[in-house]
């Protein structure tokens, strides 16, 4: 069974769901190993062996920390020219793309984005023109580089050796030619992450302005819930643009999807379509995200919301 490069996504040591994710993906497709990188590599390598990981390859080099992606995709290009996998696998996001897209570069090998699947034959599932078309395409050259939506597939634990296996790479002046100068964290309030969370709450265009988002941030942490917006309300800069929820912003698939206010275009359905409930509140019968949901509220947001989030609290209590 070939071995199926996995980069891990983490924190200081501690993973994010979607590496979880691709480690679940990558077992249906051969073997898992693990590739992590950076400052807390040899934490993060301790965890993913509960996901299938057979091996973890570690690499905290200091240049993978002080400049951006390059040295990072140098690590994989290493990784791939020297075990030969079936294919690589990398997080749906920024970072993930751009070092896809370099690995591409240095392997000669093709590079695919976005997939929401990928079959045991590497062909990748992907979404088009806003979910609603769906294509499967696959690499002909070289080694398949494929990045996945977070949230694309559940996270299942199976023990795996978790091997760790130390690894040195060379960087070039190209590696290098980005620096990070400083990095910021982002104050955290207590609401859960929107690509992790077990429950959204979101408020679109019928919100009317910023300040009535904060109906929808009393119901979300009612019920212990993440927000997020459509594109048309982080657009008008109701909400900031990182909890956006569609085909240009974040992917979620929680247990519970409460959309408030939202009409449901495609490109905000593309985002949140895979969610196991979806909960519709619009004052416009004709809404389309009504064909979408598994309960719909036909009423005024304004009057509809503070009542659930008074008779959840009740409830609660």
């Amino acid at each position: 069974m070939a071995e199926v490069l996995v980069l891990v996504d983490h924190v200081d040591g501690a993973p994010k769901k979607v590496s979880y994710e691709l480690l679940t993906l990558a077992r249906t497709l051969g073997e898992p190993s693990a590739v992590v990188l950076g400052k807390g590599a040899s934490a993060a390598a301790e965890k993913v062996g509960a996901y299938g990981a057979e091996k973890v390859y570690v690499c905290e080099a200091e240049e993978l920390s002080s400049y951006l992606v390059g040295p990072h995709a140098s690590v994989l290009a290493k990784l791939v020219q020297e075990k030969s996998p079936a294919a690589v696998l990398l997080p749906s996001n920024a970072t993930g793309k751009e070092i896809g897209a370099r690995l591409a570069v240095k392997t000669g090998g093709g590079l695919l984005t976005d997939a929401v699947g990928v079959t045991p034959e590497l062909v990748a599932e992907q979404q088009i023109f806003g979910g609603a078309v769906t294509v499967q395409s696959k690499v002909q050259t070289g080694t398949p580089i494929i990045t996945v939506r977070p949230n694309s597939t559940p996270p299942t634990e199976q023990a795996g050796a978790g091997t760790v296996e130390q690894v040195t790479a060379e960087f070039s002046d190209a590696d290098k030619a980005s620096r990070l100068v400083e990095a910021v964290v982002e104050a955290k309030g207590g609401r859960p992450d929107l690509g992790e969370a077990s429950i959204v709450v979101s408020g679109g265009r019928g919100m009317g302005n910023a300040e009535n988002f904060s109906i929808v941030e009393k119901l979300a942490d009612t019920l212990g819930a993440a927000v997020g917006a459509s594109r048309a309300a982080t657009d008008a800069g109701w909400y900031p643009h990182q909890n956006q929820v569609g085909q240009t912003g974040r992917t979620v698939s929680p247990q519970l999807y409460i959309a408030v206010g939202i009409s449901g275009a495609i490109q905000h359905r593309a985002g949140m379509q895979t969610s196991k409930t979806i909960v519709a509140i619009n004052k416009d019968p004709e809404a389309p995200i009504f064909e979408l949901a598994d309960f719909g509220l036909v009423g005024d947001l304004f009057n509809v919301v503070p009542q659930l989030t008074e008779e959840i609290e009740k409830r609660k209590g």
